[in-house]
């Protein structure tokens, strides 16, 4: 996520690491860097303009301690500055209504308001312990309700079913009625979009707006739009009366530039990014971790929240009471890990919120781990019997041909299997001896295949 503005704005600090102290014509080069790093972002231009005039106005007789580098003290105004343009703090959602409390999502066709919908309703029911019904009024998009209807499923909420012959409208007071009648705490209103803005569109979710009166409308915009996120987000703003803004597709190649631009234009805060295509994949925003995360210094806090929520307690319990016991870890040990991981939301989803200075040279280029890789593995080691588990070293020539067989793999991915989990074996033996986080992010490589 962000990677390539992420990697503009450490070449324009670097010049700034040789420096004695800020001065208005070392700031001038690095901002200059900082405007190209931002134009190429998509962020719009009179975001940019605005952000570098904060920037330089802020750090033009900066007082640098002596504990920081001119360098570093920049990246501090470079951090409070973004913060400030995505909104300083995260908004809650409001859901302070008469039950049950309403939100309206509006944005085009192709933003991920259906999936989003989706997560939305997910984080409701298990973060919020909320009672959720959701509804589509996309009579037009073909398949658009059945799509709601097996994301409702998935997620266990309600949902109330409606048909591509009915008025948008009747369906909405409809959902309405029944969301009342069953007490249901919230009630998501699926919209219709278009590829592009039009008249038709406006005027029949201003009258959806007008008949439910949401306590939330959020647009959702696709952050990989650049420049036409900008221009959307302005006209749903003028004819709608937002409450917040979710942003998806953060995970691709998006260059980032909505992220910086969306608040600015239109003066509603970022309540939620979307990140892939899994139902979980979506996050509370957090302007001053985005802000940490572009500047390569990580999101810490994100990640041991999203830890909290996924690891399985009792199992990380009883591995480290086995290894204080000086019980050896095992291959059924490296599949749960593997299994958490997983849920966590794979290798790549941990890594992008860890500072740079622990993953560099984890991925270099493009190899961006491929968590592919892990469920391979782990149906490597469900071809193995349990004995073979607990005791590796059984592990010879005959038996590595039939697991191969099983798994549907060559030998040498079973011999390489077998390498990566000696290098884990050695990781949590560093770690249950306090080698830290640093010394087992180094390692992280080796859970790779051909890494």
């Amino acid at each position: 996520m962000l990677d390539q503005l992420t990697d503009r704005l450490s070449g324009a600090f670097k010049a700034l690491r040789g420096q004695a102290r800020l001065t208005e014509s070392n700031i001038h080069d690095a901002l200059r860097e900082v405007r190209i790093a931002l134009l190429e972002a998509d962020v719009a231009l009179p975001v940019v303009k605005s952000f570098i005039d904060e920037v330089r106005a802020e750090a033009v007789g900066q007082t640098v301690l002596q504990s920081l580098t001119p360098g570093q003290a920049f990246i501090g105004v470079v951090h409070r500055a973004l913060t400030r343009l995505m909104g300083e703090h995260n908004e809650a959602l409001n859901l302070a209504s008469q039950p049950p409390a309403i939100i309206l999502m509006a944005g085009l066709q192709g933003a991920g308001k259906t999936t989003t919908t989706g997560k939305l309703a997910k984080w409701l029911k298990e973060q919020q312990k909320k009672k959720v019904l959701v509804v589509s009024c996309d009579v037009y998009r073909p398949a658009a309700i059945e799509q709601l209807k097996i994301l409702a499923e998935q997620v266990g909420v309600d949902f109330h079913d409606s048909q591509n012959s009915q008025d948008p409208n009747t369906i909405a007071r409809t959902a309405l009625d029944y969301a009342r009648r069953h007490f249901h705490d919230v009630l998501l209103v699926d919209t219709a979009g278009r590829l592009t803005i039009d008249d038709a569109m406006m005027q029949e979710i201003r009258l959806l707006h007008a008949s439910l009166n949401p306590i939330e409308t959020l647009f959702v915009v696709d952050a990989m739009q650049g420049q036409d996120a900008v221009n959307t987000a302005r006209a749903f703003a003028d004819a709608l009366p937002l409450t917040g803004v979710i942003l998806t597709k953060l995970d691709g190649d998006a260059r980032g530039g909505a992220a910086l631009s969306v608040r600015h234009i239109t003066q509603k805060p970022i309540k939620f990014i979307g990140i892939g295509e899994k139902l979980n994949g979506l996050e509370a925003f957090h302007p001053e971790r985005l802000a940490s995360r572009i500047l390569g210094m990580g999101d810490i806090l994100s990640l041991i929240e999203e830890a909290q929520r996924t690891v399985d307690q009792n199992e990380a319990e009883k591995l480290a009471k086995k290894l204080k016991k000086g019980h050896t870890f095992d291959l059924e040990d490296f599949k749960v890990q593997l299994q958490q991981m997983q849920k966590a939301g794979g290798i790549g989803a941990m890594m992008d919120k860890l500072p740079n200075q622990l993953t560099r040279g984890l991925t270099p280029g493009t190899n961006a781990p491929d968590d592919r890789a892990l469920r391979r593995i782990e149906g490597i080691i469900n071809a193995m019997t349990p004995l073979e588990r607990r005791k590796p070293e059984l592990l010879k020539a005959s038996r590595k041909r039939r697991i191969a067989a099983g798994s549907g793999v060559q030998v040498q991915e079973v011999n390489r299997l077998l390498a990566q989990f000696e290098q884990m074996q050695k990781m949590m033996k560093m770690l249950s001896q306090g080698g830290g986080l640093s010394k087992m992010m180094r390692n992280m490589r080796h859970l790779i295949p051909g890494r």
